[in-house]
């Protein structure tokens, strides 16, 4: 454990500083060239699974009302002409070609994504002192190193005069960067609990695991298939997210034993097909206070471990299931956009 200037004390059981006092990249260390030698290692057919949801799922705003769909517009020409479709020979006459350029309104983590570190952080005592403050993966500041707009105070929120706005530590470029290509492993736990809504704890996990004959090692890229993603699809950009939530399996992120095999692992990431990887609500908690997206806040917040949402899983996990395989060539880089906490994907897996 390495102590430096942005805190004295980590959380109990977490990476912070194990890979230096600056690191951003938590377990994408593990991601080492050996994984993705292993991962090619498992390419032996060539055939290639797009593992992401059409950017206009799920639709609308019922699933999260904090997120919309993207709009789609041409860029604009002088005199707020659209660019799209446009016959050059409107501007040059000796010209024959016809152009089209456009932009998009996004919203990051709308619909296949990776979460960032930055994504979720925690109040925790970071200096030893009885104060927690709000903090990110390896001691990283809220309102420094991650700010927004305001600044929340007891008496309401102040405007952040001193930091632009964005992820200036953790962000998601750091991610893009590693290439994050390795070797993926499917747990298919649709195969098992079908759309019954089965919380998964430590026990249904593993029994999942030993009937399939999957092994999790240091390193893996862990896919979690749940059958959300064709449930979703099949409500064609009118989600009905009563009926999604209560028939998706989900992992229970207040299981210590399930967080444990999870520290254990060594898994540089959870992926899953369902919208949160976790089950949300989570369970009720014991404490005065607590998280209440505590997957989140383990993986992310203490492990740097990295989390993916709605990813298109079902058609790899139903061929490495008749394959009697449970590991591929996973390549997932985010959006090499500096300052987001979160990324659209668009994953490949290759058999």
């Amino acid at each position: 454990m390495n102590s430096q200037p942005r805190w004295t004390r980590r959380p109990p059981g977490s990476t912070w500083g194990d890979w230096g006092p600056d690191d951003e990249l938590g377990r994408l260390n593990l991601l080492t060239r050996e994984k993705v030698l292993q991962g090619v290692a498992e390419v032996r057919e060539g055939q290639t699974f797009c593992l992401s949801l059409p950017l206009d799922y799920p639709g609308g705003s019922v699933i999260n009302p904090r997120r919309s769909p993207p709009e789609l517009m041409p860029t604009l020409r002088p005199g707020n002409r659209a660019n799209m479709a446009f016959p050059l020979r409107c501007d040059d006459p000796t010209s024959t070609d016809v152009m089209c350029d456009d932009r998009v309104l996004l919203t990051l983590q709308y619909s296949t994504q990776w979460d960032s570190l930055a994504h979720v952080g925690q109040m925790f005592d970071v200096d030893g002192d009885g104060i927690a403050e709000d903090v990110f993966y390896n001691g990283f500041r809220a309102n420094t190193d991650i700010a927004g707009p305001s600044v929340y105070t007891p008496d309401g929120p102040v405007p952040n005069d001193h930091t632009p706005p964005g992820a200036h530590r953790l962000g998601v470029e750091n991610m893009a960067a590693t290439c994050l290509q390795g070797r993926g492993v499917m747990i298919d736990l649709f195969a098992h609990f079908g759309r019954t809504g089965q919380i998964v704890g430590y026990d249904e996990l593993m029994r999942v695991m030993d009937a399939d004959q999957v092994i999790v090692e240091q390193g893996d890229l862990v896919c979690l298939r749940t059958g959300f993603d064709r449930a979703l699809l099949a409500m064609n950009r009118t989600p009905d997210a009563r009926v999604l939530h209560s028939t998706t399996s989900a992992l229970d992120g207040r299981d210590e034993r399930l967080l444990q095999w999870i520290t254990d692992s060594g898994a540089v990431a959870l992926i899953s097909d369902n919208y949160a990887v976790e089950a949300t609500p989570a369970r009720p908690c014991s404490d005065a206070v607590c998280s209440i997206l505590p997957l989140h806040a383990h993986c992310l917040f203490r492990l740097g471990c990295y989390l993916g949402e709605m990813w298109l899983l079902s058609d790899l996990a139903d061929w490495l299931r008749t394959a009697k395989r449970s590991r591929f060539l996973l390549t997932a880089p985010p959006l090499r956009l500096p300052g987001a906490v979160g990324s659209p994907a668009t994953p490949v897996a290759t058999v």
